[in-house]
């Protein structure tokens, strides 16, 4: 289900694909002894039907080799299965809350490596106060600008051309201090990570400011966290790809960018059209960035219609002409997907626009996905208006009323574009609980969704053929996971999601995130003392 790069050889074979980008997988129904295996024991489930039949009782969930192989229903005279079996070895019963690969017992856990070091098998136990999830996923973040707020100009006003000019000036250092550049994307990958994060699309700039530092500095932080999370290096424009309004060729930002995208591990290509002199050069800017991804075959990301003006033309109409005419002539990648961000324009479409969308995107099945990000719209749509609107795409409305599964993404941590919110995906479902008026169950489901299965779907995590999108496990499945600890059901996860988390990848425990605190004990309250004279 699945199509991360780093899954083993001898459990998957590659299909024709995006370069760098597995479109599918098979396993074999006997894999080596070696192999690594993990059973969640005593863990709720996100079940689809939202059933308190299927919801409140616990199960076990079994994963070999990187995938689920079957889930059992707990009783009280032990296990029954529910799933069956993908027909694979099952493992044997271990003492609870542990792993046989470390000697470190009660609660440790493995290192990230110790499944890739020998014979492993892992237990962990939710101890009946738990839900399992599909891993978190980044569809859109900015790996190069990060933790950046501190090198930046002190913001005066907050406004997007104010954050474009003090950015700028901060990237212009960004070559010769690389190790700075290095340490803040270890320190945005290590946090997505515990916080439940396997698949991440990093967007890296390249252009005359920076050449090749920040793509280069992405493609090691890649390798670095290869084994425990899968990083889709996005080499992106944010500046413009023609110079001025009297250019009628690109610049030296393309041809660096056609230079970057040769890199043995880029997976994807975007830009900001936006940020062009015309709307006739934001055009051609979206025909470079489809050519080049066609010419790599890899995915294509656009920062798109990011304004709140009813006058300006929707881009995203000529994104899709693009699409559909780039695959009736050959010139798209079986397999490739277009991301596109932010897209605030589209607030303010008619349900006429809406339905036309909807025909392209669920009736054409054209592959592309909006993905809303809620951190920096919020903060910098709407500013000149005298009222506070909702300039971010409404993620339940949108699927309630136009069957449109749209993801949401952080976007930018702690710089001038976005100098607020954490790197937490899963924080974005509180947010958009309060933002759209939006806490029924049914609700909190789409949100969830929006951070999981629809991010994933964004970046072209899911192969042709896959099963239906689902919150719930299922044998076959990809064992990519993040058991949120202290909530046990869909509806409190999206209310308000548990900080210690357990992050899974395939079938591996890769990170655990445990809460500590105290308060000072409470002695028996003194008497009031007695009020002078």
């Amino acid at each position: 289900m699945d199509v991360d790069a780093d899954m083993p050889a001898h459990a998957a074979h590659h299909a024709h694909s995006p370069r760098g980008h597995s479109a599918g997988h098979s396993y074999r129904s006997t894999p080596p002894t070696d192999y690594p295996t993990l059973v969640v024991r005593n863990v709720h489930l996100p079940f689809d039907a939202d059933s308190p039949t299927l919801a409140d009782p616990l199960y076990n969930v079994y994963c070999v080799g990187g995938r689920v192989d079957r889930i059992e229903l707990v009783t009280t005279n032990g296990s029954g299965s529910v799933s069956g079996s993908s027909g694979r070895n099952s493992p044997a019963r271990h003492p609870e809350f542990s792993s046989s690969a470390s000697p470190r017992g009660n609660g440790a856990g493995p290192s990230p490596r110790d499944h890739r070091q020998g014979s492993s098998h892992g237990e962990l136990d939710a101890q009946g106060r738990g839900i399992l999830l599909p891993a978190l996923v980044h569809a859109h973040i900015h790996l190069d600008k990060c933790f950046l707020l501190d090198q930046c100009d002190e913001l005066v006003t907050g406004h997007f051309s104010e954050a474009l000019r003090v950015t700028a000036k901060a990237k212009s250092g960004f070559p010769y201090n690389l190790d700075d550049l290095y340490d803040r994307g270890r320190k945005l990958i290590s946090q997505s990570i515990e916080c439940g994060v396997t698949l991440m699309r990093a967007h890296v700039e390249v252009d005359e400011t920076v050449h090749f530092a920040c793509v280069d500095t992405g493609l090691r932080l890649r390798k670095l966290f290869r084994d425990v999370c899968h990083v889709q290096i996005a080499v992106f424009a944010q500046d413009p790809l023609f110079a001025s309004s009297n250019d009628d060729r690109p610049g030296l930002n393309y041809v660096l960018m056609q230079t970057a995208i040769r890199r043995h591990g880029v997976e994807a290509v975007g830009s900001a059209p936006y940020v062009e002199p015309s709307i006739s050069h934001a055009k051609r800017n979206i025909e470079l960035i489809f050519d080049l991804a066609y010419d790599a075959g890899i995915h294509v990301d656009f920062h798109l219609d990011y304004n709140l003006d009813p006058h300006s033309e929707p881009l995203i109409w000529y994104v899709l002409d693009q699409l559909r005419q780039r695959i009736q002539a050959g010139r798209w990648r079986a397999g490739c997907h277009v991301c596109v961000g932010h897209a605030t324009r589209l607030t303010l479409f008619t349900p006429e626009e809406w339905a036309a969308l909807r025909a392209a995107l669920v009736d054409e099945r054209l592959p592309l996905t909006l993905v809303g990000l809620p951190p920096s719209d919020l903060y910098m749509m709407g500013r000149g208006l005298d009222y506070a609107p909702r300039g971010t795409l409404n993620v339940p409305r949108l699927a309630t009323e136009h069957g449109l599964r749209v993801a949401m993404a952080v976007n930018n941590v702690e710089n001038a574009f976005t100098p607020q919110g954490p790197v937490d995906p899963l924080g974005l479902c509180p947010l958009g609980v309060a933002v759209f008026q939006a806490g029924t169950k049914i609700d909190c489901r789409t949100l969830l969704e929006a951070v999981t299965l629809n991010s994933r779907l964004a970046i072209g995590g899911f192969h042709k053929g896959s099963a239906t999108l689902s919150l719930t496990p299922s044998p076959g499945m990809v064992a990519d996971f993040v058991l949120l600890h202290d909530n046990d059901s869909v509806h409190s996860a999206a209310l308000n999601p548990s900080f210690s988390r357990t992050t899974i990848r395939h079938g591996v425990m890769v990170a655990r995130r445990i809460q500590q605190s105290w308060i000072l004990p409470q002695k028996t309250p003194s008497p009031d003392p007695i009020p002078p004279e």
